[in-house]
């Protein structure tokens, strides 16, 4: 009995980490990769099948087994992403938020997520 509640508390563990990520590719301020390493881990302990299905998702899989792996991410999704996480977190400072030091902790969140990216190993693209 206990087992099986561990195992489902996992699953919904796991499946509000892989909202909260998929939410973090839209909103900035929630960190993506965190929130979806935190859903493989629980998918790993609790479900095959779930675990599986994340690592070879068509929209998640690579970026998460890349990173699991420690193969980086490619440059193109680096540029990208750093580009969109200053265009979101630029236009809510400039139009959202009307307190300085709530501006200046966007900023510095920012800045913070670019190091971040800026750090994980580049992966070669493979040539085709």
């Amino acid at each position: 009995m206990q087992k099986t509640m561990q195992r489902r508390l996992l699953i919904i563990a796991g499946t509000l980490s892989l909202g909260l990520g998929i939410a973090g590719i839209l909103i900035p301020i929630l960190p993506t990769t965190p929130f979806l390493l935190l859903a493989a881990y629980c998918y790993f302990r609790s479900s095959h099948r779930l675990h599986q299905w994340l690592l070879h998702n068509r929209f998640l899989g690579d970026y998460v087994r890349n990173y699991l792996e420690g193969k980086g991410m490619p440059l193109r999704l680096k540029i990208l992403t750093i580009s969109l996480l200053w265009l979101t977190i630029g236009l809510s400072a400039i139009f959202a938020v009307q307190h300085i030091a709530v501006r200046l902790v966007l900023i510095l969140i920012a800045v913070g997520v670019t190091i971040h990216i800026i750090l994980i190993k580049t992966k070669k693209d493979k040539k085709t």
